[in-house]
Protein backbone atom coordinates (compact mmCIF):
# COMPACT_ATOMS: atom_id res chain seq x y z
CA UNK A 1 0.00 0.00 0.00
CA UNK A 2 1.68 3.19 -0.89
CA UNK A 3 1.58 6.57 1.22
CA UNK A 4 -1.12 8.09 -1.42
CA UNK A 5 -3.58 4.70 -0.72
CA UNK A 6 -2.97 5.29 3.12
CA UNK A 7 -3.45 9.03 3.27
CA UNK A 8 -6.84 7.90 1.44
CA UNK A 9 -7.58 5.56 3.54
CA UNK A 10 -7.54 7.49 6.87
CA UNK A 11 -9.96 10.04 5.25
CA UNK A 12 -12.13 7.65 4.00
CA UNK A 13 -12.70 6.71 7.97
CA UNK A 14 -12.44 9.66 9.44
CA UNK A 15 -15.92 10.39 7.13
CA UNK A 16 -17.26 7.35 9.08
CA UNK A 17 -19.18 7.12 13.11
CA UNK A 18 -16.84 5.09 15.02
CA UNK A 19 -19.10 1.93 15.06
CA UNK A 20 -18.58 1.73 11.19
CA UNK A 21 -14.39 2.26 11.30
CA UNK A 22 -11.95 -0.21 10.46
CA UNK A 23 -9.36 -0.71 13.05
CA UNK A 24 -6.37 -2.07 10.64
CA UNK A 25 -6.26 0.46 8.28
CA UNK A 26 -4.02 -2.56 6.24
CA UNK A 27 -6.89 -4.71 6.22
CA UNK A 28 -9.55 -2.38 5.10
CA UNK A 29 -10.84 -2.06 1.26
CA UNK A 30 -12.41 1.26 0.47
CA UNK A 31 -13.80 0.22 -3.18
CA UNK A 32 -17.74 0.05 -2.65
CA UNK A 33 -17.56 -2.07 -5.33
CA UNK A 34 -15.79 -5.06 -3.91
CA UNK A 35 -17.92 -5.04 -0.74
CA UNK A 36 -20.92 -5.60 -3.09
CA UNK A 37 -19.08 -8.34 -5.00
CA UNK A 38 -18.66 -10.32 -1.41
CA UNK A 39 -22.02 -9.33 -0.35
CA UNK A 40 -23.56 -10.65 -3.64
CA UNK A 41 -20.90 -14.03 -3.28
CA UNK A 42 -21.97 -15.14 0.13
CA UNK A 43 -24.56 -17.17 0.68
CA UNK A 44 -25.24 -16.64 4.06
CA UNK A 45 -25.64 -13.25 6.36
CA UNK A 46 -25.42 -12.45 9.93
CA UNK A 47 -28.04 -9.92 10.98
CA UNK A 48 -27.49 -8.52 14.33
CA UNK A 49 -30.05 -6.02 16.23
CA UNK A 50 -31.75 -5.81 19.57
CA UNK A 51 -34.70 -7.58 20.90
CA UNK A 52 -36.31 -7.12 24.33
CA UNK A 53 -33.08 -5.56 25.30
CA UNK A 54 -30.81 -8.17 23.96
CA UNK A 55 -28.11 -7.86 21.73
CA UNK A 56 -29.46 -10.87 19.26
CA UNK A 57 -27.40 -12.41 15.89
CA UNK A 58 -28.75 -14.78 13.65
CA UNK A 59 -28.01 -16.47 10.22
CA UNK A 60 -30.08 -15.22 7.21
CA UNK A 61 -30.60 -15.44 3.39
CA UNK A 62 -29.97 -12.06 1.94
CA UNK A 63 -30.53 -10.49 -1.33
CA UNK A 64 -29.78 -7.19 -3.37
CA UNK A 65 -31.30 -4.91 -5.28
CA UNK A 66 -29.56 -2.07 -6.16
CA UNK A 67 -27.84 -0.83 -2.40
CA UNK A 68 -30.53 -2.45 -0.75
CA UNK A 69 -30.35 -5.68 0.89
CA UNK A 70 -33.70 -7.82 1.81
CA UNK A 71 -33.94 -10.41 4.51
CA UNK A 72 -37.41 -11.97 5.10
CA UNK A 73 -38.90 -15.01 7.70
CA UNK A 74 -42.48 -15.56 8.78
CA UNK A 75 -44.08 -12.49 10.50
CA UNK A 76 -43.88 -14.50 13.53
CA UNK A 77 -40.14 -14.37 14.01
CA UNK A 78 -38.52 -12.49 16.54
CA UNK A 79 -36.60 -9.93 13.97
CA UNK A 80 -39.69 -9.70 11.44
CA UNK A 81 -41.77 -9.22 14.85
CA UNK A 82 -39.42 -6.88 16.36
CA UNK A 83 -38.88 -4.43 14.43
CA UNK A 84 -41.15 -1.53 14.32
CA UNK A 85 -41.65 1.49 11.16
CA UNK A 86 -37.41 1.39 11.68
CA UNK A 87 -34.75 0.18 13.49
CA UNK A 88 -30.81 -0.13 13.56
CA UNK A 89 -29.24 -3.44 12.10
CA UNK A 90 -25.54 -4.65 11.44
CA UNK A 91 -25.28 -7.09 8.57
CA UNK A 92 -22.31 -9.30 8.19
CA UNK A 93 -20.84 -11.58 5.56
CA UNK A 94 -17.72 -13.61 5.54
CA UNK A 95 -15.48 -15.62 2.31
CA UNK A 96 -13.07 -17.93 4.13
CA UNK A 97 -10.57 -17.82 1.37
CA UNK A 98 -7.51 -19.79 3.53
CA UNK A 99 -5.77 -20.94 6.51
CA UNK A 100 -2.79 -19.26 6.86
CA UNK A 101 -0.62 -21.56 8.71
CA UNK A 102 2.50 -19.74 10.60
CA UNK A 103 5.86 -21.05 12.18
CA UNK A 104 4.35 -19.62 15.65
CA UNK A 105 0.39 -20.12 16.77
CA UNK A 106 0.59 -16.61 17.40
CA UNK A 107 0.99 -15.89 14.01
CA UNK A 108 -1.77 -18.25 12.68
CA UNK A 109 -4.14 -16.50 10.49
CA UNK A 110 -7.61 -16.64 7.84
CA UNK A 111 -7.29 -15.10 4.52
CA UNK A 112 -10.86 -13.67 4.22
CA UNK A 113 -12.96 -11.12 2.77
CA UNK A 114 -15.87 -9.68 4.99
CA UNK A 115 -17.61 -6.74 5.05
CA UNK A 116 -20.00 -5.21 7.45
CA UNK A 117 -23.37 -3.12 6.66
CA UNK A 118 -24.85 -0.73 9.14
CA UNK A 119 -28.14 -0.35 7.74
CA UNK A 120 -31.77 1.33 8.83
CA UNK A 121 -34.64 -1.95 8.44
CA UNK A 122 -38.25 -1.05 7.87
CA UNK A 123 -40.59 -3.47 6.76
CA UNK A 124 -41.65 -3.58 3.14
CA UNK A 125 -45.22 -2.77 2.59
CA UNK A 126 -45.56 -2.16 -0.90
CA UNK A 127 -46.78 -5.09 -2.66
CA UNK A 128 -44.49 -4.75 -5.71
CA UNK A 129 -41.49 -3.94 -3.71
CA UNK A 130 -41.89 -6.95 -1.77
CA UNK A 131 -42.77 -9.88 -5.16
CA UNK A 132 -39.22 -8.14 -6.13
CA UNK A 133 -37.49 -8.90 -3.05
CA UNK A 134 -38.72 -12.24 -2.73
CA UNK A 135 -37.74 -13.03 -6.31
CA UNK A 136 -34.24 -11.93 -5.59
CA UNK A 137 -34.13 -14.16 -2.58
CA UNK A 138 -35.28 -17.35 -4.02
CA UNK A 139 -32.96 -16.92 -6.93
CA UNK A 140 -29.87 -16.05 -4.78
CA UNK A 141 -30.26 -19.17 -4.12
CA UNK A 142 -30.94 -20.98 -7.12
CA UNK A 143 -30.52 -18.22 -10.29
CA UNK A 144 -33.65 -18.60 -12.21
CA UNK A 145 -35.31 -20.69 -9.60
CA UNK A 146 -38.37 -18.52 -9.41
CA UNK A 147 -39.82 -19.48 -12.65
CA UNK A 148 -39.60 -23.14 -12.16
CA UNK A 149 -41.57 -23.52 -9.04
CA UNK A 150 -45.63 -22.93 -8.82
CA UNK A 151 -46.47 -18.98 -7.90
CA UNK A 152 -46.78 -18.04 -4.41
CA UNK A 153 -50.08 -18.53 -2.92
CA UNK A 154 -51.88 -15.25 -1.33
CA UNK A 155 -51.65 -17.15 2.31
CA UNK A 156 -47.98 -17.64 1.77
CA UNK A 157 -47.34 -13.87 0.43
CA UNK A 158 -48.88 -12.53 3.55
CA UNK A 159 -47.58 -14.76 6.11
CA UNK A 160 -44.17 -13.77 4.83
CA UNK A 161 -42.48 -10.71 6.04
CA UNK A 162 -40.06 -8.49 4.35
CA UNK A 163 -37.22 -6.44 5.69
CA UNK A 164 -35.50 -3.95 3.53
CA UNK A 165 -31.98 -2.88 5.01
CA UNK A 166 -31.43 0.88 3.58
CA UNK A 167 -27.95 1.06 3.64
CA UNK A 168 -25.72 3.30 5.88
CA UNK A 169 -22.56 2.63 6.08
CA UNK A 170 -20.46 -0.21 4.44
CA UNK A 171 -16.73 -1.60 5.11
CA UNK A 172 -14.89 -3.88 3.90
CA UNK A 173 -11.45 -5.78 5.36
CA UNK A 174 -9.15 -8.61 3.34
CA UNK A 175 -6.45 -10.45 4.72
CA UNK A 176 -4.36 -12.37 1.83
CA UNK A 177 -0.64 -13.27 1.05
CA UNK A 178 1.68 -15.79 3.14
CA UNK A 179 2.16 -16.17 6.79
CA UNK A 180 3.69 -13.32 8.33
CA UNK A 181 6.23 -14.94 11.20
CA UNK A 182 8.71 -12.69 13.80
CA UNK A 183 12.21 -13.17 11.60
CA UNK A 184 14.21 -14.81 13.37
CA UNK A 185 11.49 -17.59 13.23
CA UNK A 186 12.07 -18.29 9.08
CA UNK A 187 14.74 -20.37 9.91
CA UNK A 188 12.80 -22.99 12.02
CA UNK A 189 12.51 -26.10 10.50
CA UNK A 190 8.43 -25.91 11.07
CA UNK A 191 6.35 -25.61 7.77
CA UNK A 192 4.54 -22.83 6.75
CA UNK A 193 1.74 -21.59 4.22
CA UNK A 194 -1.54 -21.22 2.77
CA UNK A 195 -3.98 -24.03 2.82
CA UNK A 196 -6.63 -22.38 0.28
CA UNK A 197 -10.38 -23.08 0.75
CA UNK A 198 -13.54 -22.78 -1.68
CA UNK A 199 -16.76 -23.78 -1.71
CA UNK A 200 -17.82 -26.73 -3.75
CA UNK A 201 -21.27 -28.31 -4.81
CA UNK A 202 -21.02 -32.14 -3.26
CA UNK A 203 -24.25 -33.42 -4.64
CA UNK A 204 -27.41 -33.44 -5.45
CA UNK A 205 -29.44 -35.93 -4.48
CA UNK A 206 -33.42 -35.74 -5.66
CA UNK A 207 -36.42 -36.15 -3.56
CA UNK A 208 -37.80 -39.64 -2.41
CA UNK A 209 -41.05 -38.45 -3.03
CA UNK A 210 -40.34 -37.31 -6.29
CA UNK A 211 -42.88 -38.30 -8.85
CA UNK A 212 -42.08 -40.27 -12.04
CA UNK A 213 -38.63 -39.74 -13.85
CA UNK A 214 -38.41 -35.67 -13.24
CA UNK A 215 -34.66 -34.39 -14.46
CA UNK A 216 -32.87 -31.81 -12.23
CA UNK A 217 -34.25 -28.34 -12.82
CA UNK A 218 -31.49 -25.77 -14.88
CA UNK A 219 -30.97 -23.89 -12.09
CA UNK A 220 -29.89 -27.39 -10.07
CA UNK A 221 -28.29 -28.36 -12.97
CA UNK A 222 -26.31 -25.22 -13.17
CA UNK A 223 -25.31 -25.37 -9.69
CA UNK A 224 -24.30 -28.68 -10.07
CA UNK A 225 -21.80 -28.40 -12.84
CA UNK A 226 -18.08 -29.72 -12.42
CA UNK A 227 -15.92 -26.38 -12.15
CA UNK A 228 -18.57 -24.42 -10.61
Amino acid sequence: MTKIDKSIGRQHRATLPRHARVRVGKREVTDPSEAWAVIDEARIAHVGFIADARPMVIPMLHARIGRKLYIHGAKATRIVKGIEERAPVCLTVTLLDGIVVARSAFHHSMNYRSVVVHAQARHVVNAAEKEAALVALTNRLLPGRWDEVRPMTAKEFGATGVLALDVEQITMKRRDGPPVDDEEDYRLPVWAGVVSLAEIVTGVSPDERLEGDIPASPSVAALALPGR
